[in-house]
C-alpha cells in the first residue's frame, strides 16, 4: 500500500461493531491505545476486517487542534 498520508499508525482490529449503516472499528496501536473509526459497513466488508487483522488507522484533517494540561 503507498499512500500520500503521513498520520499512519499501524495496529490490530480489537472490535468491529455494525450499526445499519456504520460500523466503529477500534484498533489498538499499541501501549494501551486505542483509535477508533466510524466507517461504512460495506467498507468493513470489502477490507476483510474482524478482530485480530493488521490495520492502519489513516488520519487525514485540515485541521489539526493541540491542547496541553
Amino acid at each position: 500500500m503507498k499512500i500520500s498520508a503521513r498520520n499512519r499508525l499501524k495496529g490490530t482490529v480489537v472490535e468491529v461493531r455494525k450499526g445499519a449503516t456504520t460500523a466503529h472499528v477500534r484498533i489498538d496501536i499499541g501501549d494501551g491505545t486505542v483509535v477508533t473509526a466510524s466507517i461504512t459497513n460495506e467498507a468493513v466488508d470489502e477490507l476483510g476486517l474482524v478482530v485480530g487483522t493488521d490495520a492502519y488507522a489513516v488520519v487525514k484533517a485540515s485541521d489539526v487542534m493541540v491542547a496541553v494540561d
